[in-house]
Order: C-alpha cells, then sequence, then structure tokens
C-alpha cells in the first residue's frame, strides 16, 4: 500500500555543475527513450528509499561527482528534510509510465534535461532531472521533485 503525504511539497536541489570537463558531454550519446525511463525512474526510486530510510548514502553513491562533492549524504538528508518529516513516499512510479512534459534534450552546458511526470493517484508526482556524463555514465546533477 502507498501512503502519500497530504501535502503540496517541492524539494529542489539544483547544483548549477557547469562542472563537467570541456567535450566531455559529448562522450555520451543522447540515451534512447527507454534508458531516459530508466535513468528516471532508478533515481527517484533511489531518493524515495533515501527519504523512507532516512539514509542518503546509496542516493549519494549514485549521483555524479560534482553534486557528490558538493553535496555530502548529510547535506543531501537537510535538503530533504521536508519530505523526510512528511514521510513522502513516491515509489508508485516504479510502476508507472514516465510522461515527459518536455523533449529530453542536452543543453549547451551537456546536461542531459529531462522533465515530466507520473500519472499517479491520490498525488501526481512530477520531476525535473539533470544528468552529466560522470564515471562514464549518466549521473544525476540536479533534481526537483513535486507530489501535488
Amino acid at each position: 500500500m502507498v501512503h502519500w503525504a497530504r501535502f503540496r511539497l517541492v524539494a529542489t536541489v539544483l547544483a548549477a555543475l557547469a562542472l563537467a570537463a570541456p567535450g566531455s558531454a559529448s562522450a555520451l550519446d543522447m540515451p534512447s527513450p527507454c534508458v531516459q525511463e530508466g535513468l528516471g525512474k532508478s533515481i527517484l526510486v533511489t531518493l524515495n528509499d533515501a527519504v523512507a530510510a532516512n539514509n542518503f548514502t546509496v542516493f549519494h553513491a549514485k549521483i555524479s561527482k560534482p553534486f557528490r562533492d558538493q553535496f555530502p549524504p548529510d547535506k543531501l538528508r537537510t535538503i530533504f528534510k521536508d519530505l523526510i518529516d512528511k514521510h513522502a513516499v513516491f515509489d508508485a512510479v516504479v510502476a508507472k509510465p514516465i510522461i515527459a512534459d518536455d523533449e529530453a534534450k542536452v543543453d549547451e552546458k551537456g546536461v542531459l534535461r529531462l522533465k515530466g511526470h507520473f500519472d499517479t493517484t491520490p498525488k501526481q508526482v512530477k520531476y525535473q532531472l539533470g544528468f552529466i556524463p560522470s564515471d562514464g555514465a549518466w549521473k544525476l546533477s540536479g533534481v526537483t521533485i513535486d507530489i501535488e
């Protein structure tokens, strides 16, 4: 059974990370829609687990190196305190298809931008995710989650 918090929450962590090395964005091709969905769902479920356990160690390990350097697990816990305090649960996203609100793109700074939502009830989960090439893969560099 999924328990949804009765609130509208916007938890935002946006690391303005134009820190990727010059030319590193070309090292990775634009991921397919299937891979994009996997990236989005994987990081959101990992965030959900971190919030539920009040432990951001695994979430921290899955994010980009510049993001890891800027946001250690304790700082991530502080950033997502509202989600923790309200016992937000949004793991239902894994069973729902992603609905893109904008076309996925790699911007001029080499950040893969994904924006969309999941048609979950009673609350809809909206997200904006940024990924940069890090450790040879697309890794999270910014996240916004809105549960309404």
